[in-house]
């Protein structure tokens, strides 16, 4: 059956609109059956009812109306086979014609992705994805240093030099603020500073006047 759609489908240029037509022509044809059974079943009514009144008062024409009522069922049987016979083409006419569509669009499809393929192999893909992935390491690279500020590295020892001076000049200017605050000194603590004086000078005569008894007395 395959060879015969394949042999449908690389035959001539006018194979679908040949099938077409074919298909047109059964369906006519298959209408003038049809139209051909209405008419001989109204016949095989027409002599079952005449065979029907006939059947007591005159057996000769009743016989007759059931000779010619056999004869349309047999000519209906025939129309029936006929018919049969032609819904069965048409299905199969139609069902081959999809077929001969079908493999025109996947022979189509074929086409197209042998030409986008091309001479594409497993090893270019491969390969083309390693460079991908390269190119992609560097400009990830690219763009880090891009973004990275420059000119801003300084030495950890040179940061901790300046620290330290900083550190420096803030005690250097607490403590001379220091300096110049007004000390405060209580009432009793001046008598004490004044006493403690007195008593310096005091003890420092009297080791100069033992120095010179002892100077006279030599």
């Amino acid at each position: 059956m395959m060879a015969g759609i394949m042999s449908y489908f690389g035959g001539r240029r006018d194979t679908k609109q040949a099938a077409r037509d074919a298909i047109v022509g059964l369906r006519q044809q298959l209408q003038m059956i049809e139209k051909k059974e209405e008419h001989l079943q109204k016949k095989i009514d027409e002599e079952l009812k005449k065979a029907k009144a006939n059947a007591v008062s005159n057996k000769a024409v009743a016989t007759q109306a059931l000779r010619r009522k056999k004869a349309s069922e047999s000519e209906m049987d025939r129309l029936a086979g006929q018919r049969l016979q032609l819904e069965l083409q048409i299905n199969t006419l139609e069902s081959a014609n999809l077929n001969a569509e079908t493999m025109a669009a996947m022979k189509k499809a074929s086409d197209v992705l042998a030409s986008i393929h091309g001479n594409m192999t497993m090893d270019k893909v491969d390969s083309t994805m390693s460079k991908i992935t390269e190119q992609r390491e560097i400009a990830n690279e690219i763009a880090e240093a891009l973004s990275y500020p420059t000119g801003t590295e300084a030495d950890e020892d040179e940061l901790k030099a300046e620290l330290a001076d900083l550190e420096q000049e803030t005690l250097d200017e607490r403590l001379a603020g220091a300096d110049h605050v007004p000390l405060h000194i209580p009432a009793g603590a001046h008598r004490l500073t004044s006493y403690v004086a007195t008593v310096a000078v005091e003890d420092d005569e009297e080791a100069q006047l033992r120095e010179l008894q002892a100077a006279l007395a030599m």
